[in-house]
C-alpha cells in the first residue's frame, strides 16, 4: 500500500513585513505522511511552543499532530520515521512526541540549528531525540528519496515518492512558499531550454534535479495549492 495525506496542524500570521504586501498573511501548516510497504514516514511536524515574542510575532494556531494522525487512522507510535524539511519551530514542532524515533536531517542543517539563534532549541535537542544525519541526496526506502533544496535554509531538503502508477510526488517543504512561484520557476527554466532570450528569472540550482523526477504533483509546508504539470493525463 503506498499512499500520501496532507495533515492540517493549524496555521500562523506572516506580518506584512514579512508578506511583502501592506497586509499580513495568514499561512495554513502542513504536513505530510507516507504509507509505504516499509512503514509510516512523517514529513514535518507542525507548530512548537516558542518564545513569547515569536508567539506575538507570529500568531500561531495549532492543531494538536496526534489529533491529525487519528483523522487518518494513525498514532504517534506508529511513525517509522521523521524527515523536517528544515528545522524552523513549525515545521519540527512536534518532534518532541516523537521521541525515539529516527529524525532524518541534514548535517548542516542540524549543525546550524545547534548553534543558537536559530531555532526552539527544546524541538532539537529533546530527550529521545534520535537524528540521523543525512550528506546530501539519500534513498530512504525504495522509491522514497531526500533531495537536497537550499534557498528557505542552507540545510533544506525535500521528499521525492515514487507512486506505484509510475507517477512522482515531491513534498516540497519550504523549497517555494507557494505553488505559483514554483510553477512560475519551471517555466522558466522552460523557457530559458527553449531558447528564449534574457532576460528570465534565475532558477535555483536543484530545480534541474527535481525537474529530472517529472513529477506529477508537488506540495508545498505553507500552501494548500498543488502544483501540477500543464500537460498532465
Amino acid at each position: 500500500m503506498s499512499a500520501i495525506h496532507r495533515l492540517d496542524l493549524g496555521y500562523l500570521v506572516r506580518p506584512a513585513s514579512e508578506a511583502g504586501g501592506p497586509e499580513p498573511r495568514v499561512e495554513p501548516v502542513l504536513a505530510y505522511l507516507v504509507r509505504r510497504p516499509e512503514g509510516l514516514l512523517l514529513f514535518d511536524t507542525g507548530i512548537g511552543a516558542a518564545d513569547p515574542e515569536t508567539e506575538a510575532h507570529y500568531r500561531p494556531v495549532r492543531r494538536p499532530l496526534p489529533e491529525a494522525l487519528a483523522a487518518v487512522g494513525v498514532a504517534l507510535a506508529d511513525i517509522d520515521l521523521v524527515v523536517n524539511c528544515h528545522l524552523h519551530f513549525d515545521h519540527c514542532g512536534g518532534n518532541p512526541l516523537l521521541a525515539g524515533t529516527p529524525v532524518l536531517v541534514q548535517a548542516g542543517e542540524l549543525a546550524t540549528a545547534r548553534a543558537g539563534g536559530y531555532t526552539v532549541d527544546a524541538l532539537v535537542d529533546f530527550p529521545g531525540a534520535v537524528h540521523r544525519e543525512l550528506t546530501g541526496e539519500t534513498e530512504v526506502w525504495p522509491g522514497v528519496r531526500v533531495v537536497p533544496t537550499p534557498g528557505h535554509t542552507d540545510g533544506h531538503q525535500s521528499l521525492v515518492v515514487e507512486q506505484p502508477d509510475g507517477g512522482t510526488v515531491v513534498l516540497a517543504g519550504q523549497a517555494y512558499d507557494f505553488a505559483y512561484e514554483f510553477g512560475g520557476a519551471v517555466l522558466a527554466r522552460r523557457a530559458a531550454g527553449e531558447g528564449v532570450e534574457p532576460p528570465l528569472p534565475g532558477a535555483r540550482a536543484w530545480l534541474d534535479r527535481i525537474c529530472g523526477f517529472g513529477p506529477r504533483r508537488v506540495m508545498f509546508a505553507h500552501d494548500n495549492a498543488v502544483w501540477e504539470p500543464a500537460d498532465l493525463r
